[in-house]
């Protein structure tokens, strides 16, 4: 049973790094016709991944309905973002604010503006 349980655990483990791996990789990707604005959807694409990915989707496609399609995120309230991010929402997300700058949410929300393109 042991046996078998180090076994699942290592599969999803792999699973978990291919599809990080993949993420960051698309986040090189990401198109804007603004070369500094471009940039910084890249490094909120890469950031995402790193950080967002596990409970909002790779590239925001979310698996449930748990957590909020972030692809569809109102882009007029960019302060409602900051303020999740930075202190959670309804006990079901958790604080980033002492993990993430306020330069790396700007990243973020401007990746969540390309609506994961």
């Amino acid at each position: 049973m042991k046996h078998h349980r180090g076994l699942t655990v290592l599969a999803f483990a792999g699973v978990l790094a291919a599809g990080l791996s993949a993420a960051a990789q698309q986040a090189s990707q990401t198109a804007s016709h603004d070369p500094e604005e471009s940039q910084q959807a890249e490094r909120g694409k890469q950031l995402y991944a790193e950080r967002c990915s596990h409970c909002h989707g790779f590239n925001m496609v979310s698996a449930g309905d748990v957590t909020f399609d972030l692809r569809t995120f109102p882009r007029d309230q960019r302060e409602r973002f900051f303020e999740s991010v930075t202190n959670g929402k309804d006990r079901l997300m958790p604080p980033w604010g002492d993990v993430l700058s306020q330069d790396d949410i700007a990243d973020i929300w401007a990746y969540v503006q390309s609506r994961g393109k």
